[in-house]
């Protein structure tokens, strides 16, 4: 007991000490456990709204929207199928409120929900068999449109006939995506209000949802229903296409998040294994009392592991209850749920295991110290360094000269203090490149398929009209129709969008990173994550349904697709059948260099009455603002790690020639060469790993992101690396700020007396 009681007794004096440092070290383990935790919190679909809307509601995993309703027995004998939703009867309406209109799709269920994707009400109730003009709008369609629980409104069917409606709940649903990013909103009646509004069946379309017992073998059932249905099948979709239009860019920020936090980790270790051994090194003559008081390799190596490796398992305490936070705070308003144990375990553990790992090599190297205790104090001995020896040839002042030569008389640490800093410099090197990428998304936006800034619906206007309006203002370069189709991909298990935008003589300005843009009827141009899923290359034909016809296409070139994870056909209007390309459903509009959207937007609906729908492009980088955020939170913590690292050099470097100082200034040093003595002996490892982590960052940024834009479907081709300025300017700030923090304790020492200093 009294060797425990006398343990804790050094322990607590050590840490009083050396209070920064201990800080430093708590909250940079702590900073990489939160972004791990945040990370696989993202990836884990923990913030992602379709998780647990599809848990709640017990959703589909496959839906199948056919011109009749099909045979239910028959697919419920398929294989895999555990339950089916539906049939339901569903017709396209429009919404009209506000003078703006909207398409609609008018679903027909029963008063009784069913067991199978029952919408979650969220506000007011569910129908009523009573509820004859009662509807219950989908949540995101109904913000979207200002539409609250008791609000009339006024939809139009096909045959033009207008009927009055009135919202009795708001529901969330795991069936489709969120709107506008999946179209169209979504609405419930009873069968007798959809009949009395949609009379014809052939305008109308029939929607069933097969739930499984493995969601995650989707493809028997899918294959199964096509083989049974045939021809009769319009669309398809399955769970992963709605989770992925639910994700709100959760993923892109989860794996930066990972990506620092495993870098993060690997520096940390080494800042912590720096620190331990930078510790044991200046401790020496304490821990050789303690062997000589009668303590054992073994009571040594476990008082300087519990001392080192507490700090750090009080980090992952503390990072576990910030990464919590993180995740709540960050994104309020969202259902999100716990991490899973196993990841949870896993980055308990593994971040537990790293950093005693770090510590136990240094402290075993502690508890071999001899128990002398007046182990003398002197500077380790070795040759001149290559650097020390090309300083003397150089006739560098003395100062730098014995600077140089002390920077790697202990070439272990001097080796840590390196990579630990390479390894966060390389990552906040990283960190900008995601920056610079991002101000590139905004400043060009045509180089990531945003060339029209405004898309103008007709509204209540003719296409024709709509076209002439915008093609009036001074400000529209070019005027592109448009319409978006629905497309089953070869096998008919999968629908993607086909986009069909300007003609094969004129069209619209994808950004086209391989092959060619298309320019002649049959031609497209596909995104990256549509190539993935055809299995397709450029130069390849593919045969799709496009809005229901049948059509081979051409795919010449490859183009950077943000929208709806790439799979994405887009081709010319004159390629589509003429239901669909006649009249266009919108135009893109092409704006000169330097206009306002917003006041090109306030004269079309000026010059139209407000009749027209002006709606403003939205910049893939306005949604990923969040990632800005949090590379600076992330360089923060970097920093941390990388100012650890320094002071542990210090420390050591002070240690190492407290004698050297005395004889320094019996030379003739002044207290300022005696400074900058010391500086750069700090220094300079600390430039080389600056430098070596700038140089690495800079040529895997641009990779790494088009990797990431590859494997998300956006495509390669997106990735920027930084500015040369910002690039000097990052390293000079590190290499300032270190030099600066090392130049405190190094002028202390300097003008410290003589007998203080050799003592």
């Amino acid at each position: 007991m009294s060797t425990v009681r006398a343990s804790v007794r050094w322990i607590r004096a050590d840490l009083r000490a050396r209070r920064g440092q201990a800080l430093l070290a708590v909250l940079s383990v702590a900073g990489i456990v939160t972004a791990l935790i945040t990370s696989a919190t993202l990836l884990e679909d923990g913030t992602n709204p379709w998780r647990a809307l599809f848990a709640q509601t017990r959703g589909a995993h496959v839906w199948i929207h056919t011109r009749d309703a099909p045979d239910v027995t028959a697919l419920s004998r398929l294989p895999g199928v555990e339950q089916v939703a539906g049939p339901y009867r569903t017709a396209p309406v429009t919404l009209a409120l506000g003078g703006k209109k909207s398409p609609v799709a008018l679903r027909g269920t029963a008063a009784e929900p069913p067991r199978v994707a029952a919408p979650l009400v969220r506000e007011g109730r569910w129908l009523r068999p009573d509820d004859t003009g009662g509807v219950v709008v989908e949540r995101s369609f109904a913000e979207a449109l200002g539409l609250r629980v008791g609000g009339p409104f006024t939809v139009t069917a096909l045959n033009g006939a207008t009927h009055p409606l009135i919202v009795v709940g708001l529901a969330e649903s795991a069936d489709q995506g969120f709107y506008p990013e999946w179209t169209p909103g979504l609405a419930w009646t009873l069968p007798a209000t959809l009949t009395r509004i949609e009379p014809a069946p052939g305008r109308s379309e029939s929607v069933t949802g097969l739930r499984l017992a493995d969601g995650e073998e989707t493809l028997p059932a899918v294959h199964g229903a096509v083989t049974l249905l045939d021809e009769q099948i319009q669309r398809m979709s399955t769970w992963r296409e709605v989770r992925a239009s639910m994700e709100l860019d959760n993923r892109l920020l989860g794996l930066l998040l990972a990506l620092f936090g495993a870098a993060g980790l690997v520096a940390a270790a080494l800042a912590i294994a720096n620190a331990t051994g930078g510790r044991v090194l200046t401790q020496t003559r304490d821990i050789a009392t303690l062997k000589s008081l009668g303590y054992t390799r073994g009571q040594v190596f476990a008082v300087l592991v519990a001392e080192h490796g507490a700090l750090g398992l009080l980090g992952i305490a503390l990072g576990l209850v910030c990464g919590r936070l993180v995740t709540t705070l960050a994104l309020d308003g969202l259902p999100i749920l716990p991490l899973s144990p196993a990841p949870l375990l896993a980055i308990t553990g593994g971040t537990a295991a790293v950093v005693l790992a770090a510590v136990a090599l240094p402290a075993w190297r502690g508890g071999r110290t001899p128990p002398i205790p007046a182990a003398q104090v002197a500077p380790p001995r070795g040759r001149l360094s290559r650097l020390a020896r090309l300083a003397l040839l150089l006739r560098l002042p003395p100062a730098l000269v014995l600077g140089t030569r002390d920077a790697f008389t202990r070439r272990t640490p001097a080796l840590l203090t390196i990579v630990g800093l390479a390894v966060p410099m390389m990552m906040i090197t990283i960190g900008l490149g995601c920056w610079a990428t991002l101000d590139d998304f905004l400043r060009h936006p045509e180089r990531v398929g945003q060339a029209a800034a405004l898309t103008v619906h007709p509204g209540r206007l003719t296409a024709e009209d709509a076209a002439r309006i915008a093609r009036a203002d001074p400000d529209v370069l070019a005027v592109h129709p448009g319409s978006e189709v629905s497309a089953l991909e070869p096998e008919q298990t999968r629908s993607v969008l086909a986009r069909a935008l300007g003609t094969s003589a004129e069209p619209y300005p994808f950004a086209v990173v391989e092959g060619r843009m298309f320019a002649a009827r049959g031609e497209a141009v596909a995104g990256q994550g549509l190539l993935d899923l055809l299995g397709a290359g450029i130069g390849d034909r593919v045969r799709m349904t496009v809005g229901g016809t049948p059509l081979i296409v051409h795919i010449v070139g490859r183009v950077v697709e943000p929208d709806h994870d790439g799979e994405v056909l887009s081709l010319g209007m004159d390629s589509l059948a003429a239901k669909d390309a006649v009249p266009p459903q919108f135009h893109a509009l092409v704006l000169k260099q330097g206009a306002d959207p917003a006041a090109v937007r306030a004269r079309l609906l000026a010059a139209s009455g407000e009749a027209l729908e002006v709606r403003r492009t939205v910049n893939p980088a306005e949604r990923l603002a969040v990632i800005r955020v949090v590379i600076v939170a992330l360089t923060v913590v970097l920093a941390l790690l990388g100012l650890a690292n320094l002071l542990t050099a210090s420390a050591l470097g002070l240690r190492d020639h407290a004698l050297d100082l005395a004889v320094l200034k019996a030379m003739g040093l002044t207290p300022r060469q005696v400074a900058a003595t010391l500086v750069t002996g700090t220094g300079l490892p600390v430039v080389l790993g600056v430098v070596a982590g700038t140089a690495a960052g800079a040529s895997a940024v641009a990779g790494l992101i088009d990797l990431q834009g590859r494997t998300s479907g956006v495509g390669a081709g997106i990735g920027r690396t930084p500015s040369a300025a910002a690039l000097a300017a990052a390293a000079g700030i590190a290499i300032g700020a270190a030099l600066l923090v090392a130049l405190i304790p190094a002028r202390r020492a300097a003008r410290a007396q003589v007998p203080v200093t050799a003592r």
